[in-house]
């Protein structure tokens, strides 16, 4: 790959990565992910 392929692949990928920073530290995930965990805590215990 030539540089600008390089280029144009690391700013999709930080594009991407800040969209799902901003997907999971969004209240509704992280009620559902601390429902999931709970849930998953009580079956073990």
């Amino acid at each position: 790959m030539s540089t600008a392929e390089y280029a144009v692949g690391t700013i999709a990928a930080c594009g991407f990565a800040a969209l799902l920073f901003k997907v999971v530290t969004s209240g509704e995930v992280q009620e559902m992910l601390a429902s999931l965990v709970q849930k998953a805590l009580s079956l073990a215990g």
